[in-house]
């Protein structure tokens, strides 16, 4: 199994053992519809994604996963408070043009918001910066710059602080070290490679 799988794989079995059998998922940057098929398959969820990129977009549809192409803000916006039960978005949120905006309205339609993110605050990445002087490149970040979608990065200590000024209950969360497996014991913004949390509001 290689690494990128490896990490894939533990990232989804936490936020599977996060999502009750059964219910409405909506995956904000769904992707190829990875973690959408795996829910459909473990817990039998109602599962729509929507994502930016036409062509992963099409590869959810030859999976059997329904998508949309298009703003993920703009497609909330089509739905009822609390339509969902559960709404992800998972490795997406250092992407987005306005975080705020998409992690307010995923809490308005979803009853649950589950969001995972690197936390660049790791204590590899912040060698790297201090000693290279170039884009950290290491377990946790695998890309060269060129090779890199647009990134505001964020950190586990940024996420609390940006939870607790916008008034966002975490009901959990989860840091794991540099090998995405290992929870993270103590210092999670320094340890910590992966974070995921659970809000609601």
């Amino acid at each position: 199994m290689s690494h990128h799988v490896e990490k894939r794989t533990v990232d989804m079995d936490i936020i599977g053992e996060w999502v009750e059998p059964g219910t409405r998922v909506l995956d904000l940057g769904c992707g190829h519809g990875t973690l959408l098929t795996y829910l459909k398959q473990t817990k039998r969820v109602i599962a729509v994604g929507v994502d930016m990129d036409f062509n992963r977009v099409s590869t959810c549809v030859q999976r059997g996963v329904t998508a949309y192409q298009g703003d993920m803000h703009a497609f909330m916006r089509e739905f009822p408070d609390g339509y969902f039960d559960r709404v992800i978005c998972s490795r997406t949120v250092q992407e987005l043009d306005d975080p705020t905006g998409v992690i307010l309205e995923a809490l308005r339609v979803g009853r649950a918001v589950t969001v995972g993110f690197v936390n660049h605050g790791f204590w590899k990445n912040r060698l790297d910066a201090l000693f290279r002087g170039r884009k950290t490149r290491n377990a946790v970040y695998t890309t060269e710059w060129f090779e890199s979608h647009r990134s505001n990065p964020v950190t586990v200590d940024d996420f609390n602080h940006f939870c607790a000024i916008k008034e966002i209950k975490v009901k959990r969360r989860v840091h794991l070290l540099g090998d995405w497996k290992t929870p993270c014991p103590v210092l999670p913004n320094f340890f910590a490679g992966y974070a995921l949390y659970e809000l609601t509001k």
